[in-house]
């Protein structure tokens, strides 16, 4: 959880930057790519974690 919260930190950051530095716009894609590869992580974790349930 803490990658995930780390991972939107840095999109977020990436993209304020990106919007508020002129010419620097990229940084703003990037930072758009980052948010989205954190959001299929965490997506990713919590489908892996739902099929695993101990059989009691």
């Amino acid at each position: 959880m803490a990658l995930f919260l780390f991972l939107v930190l840095v999109a977020v950051v990436l993209g304020i930057v990106g919007v508020v530095v002129e010419g620097l716009f990229y940084l703003l894609i990037i930072g758009i790519v980052v948010l989205l590869a954190a959001v299929a992580f965490i997506a990713v974790r919590w489908s892996r974690r739902t099929g695993r349930r101990p059989i009691r």
